[in-house]
Protein backbone atom coordinates (compact mmCIF):
# COMPACT_ATOMS: atom_id res chain seq x y z
CA UNK A 1 0.00 0.00 0.00
CA UNK A 2 1.21 3.27 -0.97
CA UNK A 3 2.02 6.37 1.74
CA UNK A 4 -0.93 8.07 0.13
CA UNK A 5 -3.27 5.16 0.23
CA UNK A 6 -2.28 4.85 3.65
CA UNK A 7 -3.08 8.46 4.40
CA UNK A 8 -6.63 7.95 3.13
CA UNK A 9 -7.28 5.17 4.62
CA UNK A 10 -6.57 6.56 7.82
CA UNK A 11 -8.19 9.96 7.25
CA UNK A 12 -11.35 7.73 6.70
CA UNK A 13 -11.47 6.15 9.44
CA UNK A 14 -10.64 9.25 11.72
CA UNK A 15 -13.81 11.03 9.43
CA UNK A 16 -16.01 8.37 10.00
CA UNK A 17 -15.32 8.23 14.46
CA UNK A 18 -15.75 12.06 14.00
CA UNK A 19 -19.09 11.42 12.09
CA UNK A 20 -20.29 8.61 13.78
CA UNK A 21 -20.33 7.08 17.38
CA UNK A 22 -17.24 5.02 16.02
CA UNK A 23 -16.38 1.51 15.29
CA UNK A 24 -18.24 -0.87 17.46
CA UNK A 25 -17.16 -4.46 18.41
CA UNK A 26 -19.62 -6.80 19.82
CA UNK A 27 -18.60 -9.11 21.99
CA UNK A 28 -21.36 -11.11 24.34
CA UNK A 29 -23.56 -8.06 23.99
CA UNK A 30 -20.75 -5.78 25.39
CA UNK A 31 -20.47 -2.82 22.76
CA UNK A 32 -16.57 -1.23 22.64
CA UNK A 33 -15.46 1.38 20.63
CA UNK A 34 -11.69 0.93 19.04
CA UNK A 35 -12.28 4.22 16.99
CA UNK A 36 -8.57 5.60 16.56
CA UNK A 37 -6.70 3.22 17.70
CA UNK A 38 -4.49 0.33 15.12
CA UNK A 39 -5.19 -2.86 16.47
CA UNK A 40 -2.08 -2.99 18.07
CA UNK A 41 -3.35 -0.15 20.08
CA UNK A 42 -7.17 -1.04 20.66
CA UNK A 43 -7.99 -3.28 23.42
CA UNK A 44 -9.21 -6.30 21.95
CA UNK A 45 -8.05 -8.87 24.12
CA UNK A 46 -12.05 -9.36 25.87
CA UNK A 47 -13.75 -11.97 27.04
CA UNK A 48 -17.10 -12.35 28.69
CA UNK A 49 -18.04 -10.42 31.33
CA UNK A 50 -17.63 -10.90 34.98
CA UNK A 51 -21.19 -12.28 35.98
CA UNK A 52 -21.15 -9.93 39.14
CA UNK A 53 -23.90 -7.48 37.94
CA UNK A 54 -22.95 -3.62 37.10
CA UNK A 55 -24.43 -0.26 38.04
CA UNK A 56 -25.83 0.53 35.00
CA UNK A 57 -25.98 3.57 33.29
CA UNK A 58 -28.76 5.40 33.45
CA UNK A 59 -31.26 7.10 31.63
CA UNK A 60 -30.84 10.37 30.04
CA UNK A 61 -30.71 13.07 32.44
CA UNK A 62 -34.68 14.93 31.73
CA UNK A 63 -35.17 18.19 30.40
CA UNK A 64 -33.64 21.22 33.06
CA UNK A 65 -31.25 18.69 34.48
CA UNK A 66 -27.76 20.05 35.87
CA UNK A 67 -28.83 23.66 34.87
CA UNK A 68 -25.93 25.81 36.74
CA UNK A 69 -23.26 27.58 35.30
CA UNK A 70 -20.25 25.80 35.05
CA UNK A 71 -17.86 27.16 37.94
CA UNK A 72 -14.85 29.37 36.86
CA UNK A 73 -12.47 28.27 39.09
CA UNK A 74 -9.09 29.83 39.95
CA UNK A 75 -7.45 26.22 40.31
CA UNK A 76 -8.67 22.54 39.16
CA UNK A 77 -10.48 22.19 41.98
CA UNK A 78 -12.95 25.42 41.62
CA UNK A 79 -11.56 26.76 44.87
CA UNK A 80 -9.61 30.37 45.06
CA UNK A 81 -7.43 29.08 48.12
CA UNK A 82 -8.15 25.29 49.19
CA UNK A 83 -6.56 22.10 47.54
CA UNK A 84 -7.92 18.72 48.34
CA UNK A 85 -6.45 17.08 50.78
CA UNK A 86 -2.73 15.07 49.70
CA UNK A 87 -2.48 18.13 46.76
CA UNK A 88 -0.91 21.23 48.06
CA UNK A 89 -0.90 24.34 45.87
CA UNK A 90 2.68 24.15 45.33
CA UNK A 91 2.46 20.73 43.55
CA UNK A 92 -0.90 20.84 42.45
CA UNK A 93 -0.56 20.64 38.89
CA UNK A 94 2.08 18.02 38.68
CA UNK A 95 0.09 15.87 41.14
CA UNK A 96 -0.17 12.77 38.25
CA UNK A 97 1.82 12.23 34.88
CA UNK A 98 1.34 13.86 31.62
CA UNK A 99 1.94 13.07 28.37
CA UNK A 100 3.86 15.64 26.26
CA UNK A 101 1.94 16.88 23.49
CA UNK A 102 4.59 17.34 19.88
CA UNK A 103 4.13 20.53 18.50
CA UNK A 104 2.48 19.07 15.25
CA UNK A 105 -0.65 17.86 17.41
CA UNK A 106 -1.92 20.81 19.29
CA UNK A 107 -3.77 22.46 17.12
CA UNK A 108 -5.76 19.19 16.20
CA UNK A 109 -6.38 18.08 19.53
CA UNK A 110 -7.90 21.41 20.64
CA UNK A 111 -10.18 21.52 17.50
CA UNK A 112 -10.82 18.14 16.83
CA UNK A 113 -9.54 18.41 13.76
CA UNK A 114 -8.61 15.13 11.20
CA UNK A 115 -4.91 14.58 10.66
CA UNK A 116 -3.64 15.53 7.81
CA UNK A 117 -1.23 13.60 6.95
CA UNK A 118 0.48 9.91 7.52
CA UNK A 119 3.20 11.54 9.87
CA UNK A 120 0.57 13.72 12.17
CA UNK A 121 -1.76 9.99 11.99
CA UNK A 122 1.35 8.14 13.46
CA UNK A 123 2.00 10.78 16.10
CA UNK A 124 -1.95 10.72 17.03
CA UNK A 125 -1.79 7.00 17.49
CA UNK A 126 1.09 7.25 19.71
CA UNK A 127 -0.84 10.05 21.83
CA UNK A 128 -3.76 8.00 22.02
CA UNK A 129 -1.38 4.60 23.19
CA UNK A 130 0.61 6.78 25.72
CA UNK A 131 -2.30 8.53 27.40
CA UNK A 132 -4.32 4.90 27.22
CA UNK A 133 -1.61 3.47 29.32
CA UNK A 134 -1.24 6.52 31.60
CA UNK A 135 -5.35 6.28 32.17
CA UNK A 136 -5.12 2.19 32.47
CA UNK A 137 -2.75 2.60 35.97
CA UNK A 138 -5.39 5.01 37.73
CA UNK A 139 -8.41 3.77 36.48
CA UNK A 140 -9.88 1.51 39.10
CA UNK A 141 -13.12 -1.45 39.32
CA UNK A 142 -15.55 -0.57 41.83
CA UNK A 143 -17.53 -3.32 44.15
CA UNK A 144 -20.39 -1.96 46.78
CA UNK A 145 -22.22 -5.10 47.82
CA UNK A 146 -23.09 -6.90 44.75
CA UNK A 147 -23.14 -4.05 41.86
CA UNK A 148 -19.84 -2.47 40.38
CA UNK A 149 -19.26 0.58 38.94
CA UNK A 150 -15.99 2.39 38.54
CA UNK A 151 -13.36 5.12 39.37
CA UNK A 152 -10.49 7.44 39.15
CA UNK A 153 -7.75 7.60 41.66
CA UNK A 154 -6.51 11.21 42.01
CA UNK A 155 -3.91 11.74 44.63
CA UNK A 156 -1.07 9.31 45.87
CA UNK A 157 -2.73 8.84 48.99
CA UNK A 158 -5.84 7.48 47.25
CA UNK A 159 -8.76 9.28 47.04
CA UNK A 160 -10.93 8.15 44.63
CA UNK A 161 -13.66 9.63 42.39
CA UNK A 162 -16.36 8.00 40.89
CA UNK A 163 -20.32 9.05 40.22
CA UNK A 164 -22.62 9.55 43.12
CA UNK A 165 -24.83 6.81 41.79
CA UNK A 166 -21.74 4.30 42.16
CA UNK A 167 -20.79 4.79 45.88
CA UNK A 168 -24.22 5.22 46.56
CA UNK A 169 -24.17 6.92 50.09
CA UNK A 170 -21.30 7.31 52.53
CA UNK A 171 -19.42 5.18 54.54
CA UNK A 172 -19.89 1.84 52.47
CA UNK A 173 -17.39 -0.78 52.08
CA UNK A 174 -15.76 -0.71 48.38
CA UNK A 175 -13.72 -3.22 47.41
CA UNK A 176 -11.66 -1.51 44.66
CA UNK A 177 -9.71 -3.34 42.03
CA UNK A 178 -6.70 -1.82 40.65
CA UNK A 179 -5.13 -2.36 37.18
CA UNK A 180 -2.69 -5.16 38.16
CA UNK A 181 -5.34 -7.39 39.71
CA UNK A 182 -5.38 -6.59 43.23
CA UNK A 183 -7.84 -5.54 45.36
CA UNK A 184 -7.73 -3.49 48.27
CA UNK A 185 -10.62 -1.79 50.58
CA UNK A 186 -12.44 1.69 50.16
CA UNK A 187 -14.98 3.58 51.52
CA UNK A 188 -17.39 5.84 50.29
CA UNK A 189 -17.36 9.72 51.53
CA UNK A 190 -19.56 12.22 50.33
CA UNK A 191 -21.44 13.02 47.59
CA UNK A 192 -23.02 15.65 45.23
CA UNK A 193 -26.18 13.93 44.14
CA UNK A 194 -27.45 16.73 42.13
CA UNK A 195 -24.42 16.36 39.65
CA UNK A 196 -24.23 12.89 40.40
CA UNK A 197 -20.23 13.53 41.82
CA UNK A 198 -18.83 10.75 44.67
CA UNK A 199 -15.86 10.80 46.51
CA UNK A 200 -14.32 7.57 48.03
CA UNK A 201 -10.94 6.74 49.54
CA UNK A 202 -8.52 3.72 49.87
CA UNK A 203 -8.12 2.62 53.10
CA UNK A 204 -4.61 3.18 54.38
CA UNK A 205 -1.58 0.62 54.36
CA UNK A 206 -2.97 -1.31 51.72
CA UNK A 207 0.09 -0.76 49.27
CA UNK A 208 3.17 -1.12 51.22
CA UNK A 209 3.96 2.68 52.51
CA UNK A 210 3.96 3.47 48.20
CA UNK A 211 2.03 6.24 46.44
CA UNK A 212 -1.18 5.23 44.55
CA UNK A 213 -0.71 5.74 40.97
CA UNK A 214 -3.09 9.14 40.30
CA UNK A 215 -4.15 11.18 37.60
CA UNK A 216 -3.08 14.48 36.97
CA UNK A 217 -6.26 17.13 37.22
CA UNK A 218 -7.65 19.39 34.46
CA UNK A 219 -10.12 21.31 33.89
CA UNK A 220 -13.25 21.31 32.14
CA UNK A 221 -13.94 25.73 32.00
CA UNK A 222 -11.60 25.50 28.82
CA UNK A 223 -13.42 22.46 27.29
CA UNK A 224 -14.80 23.25 23.94
CA UNK A 225 -16.95 21.15 21.32
CA UNK A 226 -14.35 19.06 18.97
CA UNK A 227 -11.68 18.19 21.69
CA UNK A 228 -10.65 14.80 21.37
CA UNK A 229 -10.64 12.92 24.47
CA UNK A 230 -10.46 9.05 25.94
CA UNK A 231 -12.49 7.36 28.29
CA UNK A 232 -11.28 4.05 30.38
CA UNK A 233 -13.61 1.96 32.29
CA UNK A 234 -15.23 -1.53 32.63
CA UNK A 235 -18.05 -2.31 30.56
CA UNK A 236 -20.01 -4.87 31.66
CA UNK A 237 -18.61 -5.19 35.14
CA UNK A 238 -14.64 -5.91 35.49
CA UNK A 239 -13.02 -9.13 33.61
CA UNK A 240 -9.87 -10.40 35.05
CA UNK A 241 -9.30 -11.70 31.50
CA UNK A 242 -8.79 -8.43 30.01
CA UNK A 243 -7.15 -5.09 30.80
CA UNK A 244 -9.38 -1.70 31.28
CA UNK A 245 -10.88 -1.36 28.17
CA UNK A 246 -10.12 2.58 25.93
CA UNK A 247 -12.71 4.33 23.41
CA UNK A 248 -11.15 7.18 21.52
CA UNK A 249 -13.96 10.04 20.84
CA UNK A 250 -14.60 13.74 20.85
CA UNK A 251 -16.88 16.52 22.87
CA UNK A 252 -19.95 16.91 20.97
CA UNK A 253 -20.94 19.75 23.10
CA UNK A 254 -20.14 21.22 26.95
CA UNK A 255 -23.35 21.71 28.37
CA UNK A 256 -24.53 24.02 31.91
CA UNK A 257 -24.46 20.70 33.74
CA UNK A 258 -22.80 18.37 31.98
CA UNK A 259 -20.06 17.00 29.02
CA UNK A 260 -21.62 14.89 26.52
CA UNK A 261 -18.88 13.19 24.08
CA UNK A 262 -19.23 10.21 22.01
CA UNK A 263 -16.87 7.65 23.66
CA UNK A 264 -19.40 4.57 23.93
CA UNK A 265 -20.32 3.82 27.48
CA UNK A 266 -22.66 0.83 28.53
CA UNK A 267 -23.21 -0.35 32.14
CA UNK A 268 -20.32 -0.73 34.19
CA UNK A 269 -18.57 1.94 33.04
CA UNK A 270 -19.66 4.50 35.37
CA UNK A 271 -17.48 6.53 37.49
CA UNK A 272 -14.94 5.56 35.29
CA UNK A 273 -12.46 8.61 33.93
CA UNK A 274 -12.47 11.07 30.68
CA UNK A 275 -9.00 12.36 29.81
CA UNK A 276 -8.21 14.81 27.50
CA UNK A 277 -5.39 14.09 25.19
CA UNK A 278 -2.27 15.45 27.50
CA UNK A 279 -3.19 13.29 29.83
CA UNK A 280 -5.76 15.38 32.01
CA UNK A 281 -8.94 14.11 33.91
CA UNK A 282 -11.48 16.09 32.35
CA UNK A 283 -14.34 14.28 33.81
CA UNK A 284 -16.08 11.36 34.97
CA UNK A 285 -18.65 9.16 33.61
CA UNK A 286 -22.02 9.43 34.93
CA UNK A 287 -24.97 8.81 32.27
CA UNK A 288 -25.86 8.23 28.85
CA UNK A 289 -27.68 9.94 26.39
CA UNK A 290 -30.74 9.26 23.65
CA UNK A 291 -27.78 7.16 22.11
CA UNK A 292 -25.40 5.17 23.62
CA UNK A 293 -22.62 7.04 21.58
CA UNK A 294 -23.97 10.43 22.86
CA UNK A 295 -22.47 10.12 26.58
CA UNK A 296 -22.80 12.64 29.55
CA UNK A 297 -20.00 13.41 32.10
CA UNK A 298 -19.48 15.12 35.29
CA UNK A 299 -17.13 17.91 34.59
CA UNK A 300 -13.84 18.05 37.04
CA UNK A 301 -14.93 21.33 38.19
CA UNK A 302 -17.86 20.91 39.88
CA UNK A 303 -15.54 17.74 42.25
CA UNK A 304 -13.58 21.01 43.10
CA UNK A 305 -16.73 22.90 44.41
CA UNK A 306 -18.20 20.13 46.30
CA UNK A 307 -15.43 18.90 47.48
CA UNK A 308 -15.14 20.21 51.26
CA UNK A 309 -18.73 18.85 52.09
CA UNK A 310 -17.89 15.42 50.39
CA UNK A 311 -15.03 15.17 51.76
CA UNK A 312 -16.52 15.61 55.17
CA UNK A 313 -18.93 12.70 54.50
CA UNK A 314 -21.76 15.30 53.27
CA UNK A 315 -24.26 13.80 50.83
CA UNK A 316 -26.69 16.26 49.41
CA UNK A 317 -29.31 16.40 46.65
CA UNK A 318 -31.02 13.85 44.22
CA UNK A 319 -30.17 12.13 41.19
CA UNK A 320 -32.21 12.74 38.09
CA UNK A 321 -34.77 8.93 38.46
CA UNK A 322 -33.19 8.22 41.44
CA UNK A 323 -35.36 10.19 44.11
CA UNK A 324 -35.85 6.91 46.81
CA UNK A 325 -39.38 6.54 48.33
CA UNK A 326 -40.74 4.09 51.41
CA UNK A 327 -44.24 5.05 50.68
CA UNK A 328 -45.66 5.81 54.21
CA UNK A 329 -47.02 8.55 55.68
CA UNK A 330 -47.07 9.64 59.30
CA UNK A 331 -47.49 13.07 61.31
CA UNK A 332 -44.13 15.05 61.72
CA UNK A 333 -44.99 16.45 65.28
CA UNK A 334 -45.23 13.19 67.19
CA UNK A 335 -42.53 12.21 68.51
CA UNK A 336 -42.35 8.57 67.06
CA UNK A 337 -42.14 7.43 63.49
CA UNK A 338 -45.76 6.18 63.66
CA UNK A 339 -47.12 4.90 60.32
CA UNK A 340 -50.88 6.51 59.10
CA UNK A 341 -50.72 5.82 55.96
CA UNK A 342 -49.02 2.63 53.92
CA UNK A 343 -49.30 3.56 49.68
CA UNK A 344 -50.69 0.71 47.80
CA UNK A 345 -48.48 -0.58 45.99
CA UNK A 346 -45.35 0.64 47.60
CA UNK A 347 -41.95 -0.65 48.64
CA UNK A 348 -43.55 -0.17 52.61
CA UNK A 349 -46.92 -2.55 51.62
CA UNK A 350 -44.92 -5.25 49.65
CA UNK A 351 -42.73 -5.22 52.75
CA UNK A 352 -45.74 -5.84 55.12
CA UNK A 353 -46.01 -2.60 56.92
CA UNK A 354 -48.59 -2.05 58.52
CA UNK A 355 -51.02 1.45 59.71
CA UNK A 356 -50.30 1.62 63.39
CA UNK A 357 -46.74 0.05 62.98
CA UNK A 358 -43.63 2.27 64.73
CA UNK A 359 -40.71 2.70 62.55
CA UNK A 360 -37.66 2.51 65.02
CA UNK A 361 -34.74 1.81 63.11
CA UNK A 362 -33.92 2.10 59.30
CA UNK A 363 -30.99 0.09 57.99
CA UNK A 364 -28.50 1.23 60.55
CA UNK A 365 -29.87 4.61 61.34
CA UNK A 366 -32.07 4.82 64.76
CA UNK A 367 -35.36 6.32 64.19
CA UNK A 368 -36.72 8.67 66.38
CA UNK A 369 -39.72 10.63 64.55
CA UNK A 370 -40.67 10.95 60.70
CA UNK A 371 -38.10 13.51 60.09
CA UNK A 372 -35.12 11.05 61.10
CA UNK A 373 -36.74 8.82 59.03
CA UNK A 374 -37.06 10.82 55.61
CA UNK A 375 -33.42 11.22 56.28
CA UNK A 376 -32.80 7.90 56.42
CA UNK A 377 -34.48 7.16 53.38
CA UNK A 378 -33.23 9.97 51.27
CA UNK A 379 -29.53 8.47 52.19
CA UNK A 380 -30.55 5.27 50.14
CA UNK A 381 -30.50 4.33 46.82
CA UNK A 382 -33.93 2.89 44.59
CA UNK A 383 -33.40 -0.56 44.24
CA UNK A 384 -31.25 -0.90 47.53
CA UNK A 385 -32.41 -3.71 50.46
CA UNK A 386 -32.79 -2.66 54.04
CA UNK A 387 -33.73 -3.66 57.30
CA UNK A 388 -36.87 -1.80 59.04
CA UNK A 389 -37.40 -2.67 62.60
CA UNK A 390 -41.12 -2.17 63.65
CA UNK A 391 -42.50 -1.82 66.98
CA UNK A 392 -45.94 -3.36 66.17
CA UNK A 393 -48.24 -3.56 69.22
CA UNK A 394 -45.24 -3.93 71.31
CA UNK A 395 -43.99 -6.89 69.64
CA UNK A 396 -40.44 -5.88 68.22
CA UNK A 397 -40.61 -7.39 64.27
CA UNK A 398 -37.71 -6.93 60.85
CA UNK A 399 -38.91 -6.46 57.98
CA UNK A 400 -36.83 -6.27 54.60
CA UNK A 401 -37.49 -3.33 52.36
CA UNK A 402 -36.14 -2.42 48.57
CA UNK A 403 -36.67 0.91 48.65
CA UNK A 404 -38.43 2.32 44.84
CA UNK A 405 -38.12 4.58 43.11
CA UNK A 406 -40.15 7.91 43.31
CA UNK A 407 -42.62 8.54 39.30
Amino acid sequence: MSGQDDLHQHEAAYSKAARTAATWLWIVGIVISTAGLSPAAAQTNLAPPSPVPSIGIPDAYPPGYGNQPLPSPNNEFGQPSVSPPGISSSNFNSGGTLVSVPGELQSLLSSGGVPSSVAQLRLMETQQTKVSKLADSCTVSVQIGPAQGCGVIITESGFILTAAHVAMRPNKLAMVTMSDGRTVRATTLGMNRNVDAGLMKIEPNQNGGRPWPHASLGTSKDLVAGMWCIATGHPGGYDPERSTVTRVGRILRVREGAIETDCALIGGDSGGPLFDLSGRLIAVHSRIGNDVAENLHVPIDFYGTSWDRMRQNDAWGFLPGFRPVLGVTGSPSLTRAVIEIVRTGSPAEEAGMQVGDIIEQFGDVVISDFASLKSAVADTMPGERVSVWLNRSNDRIRVSVEVGRAD
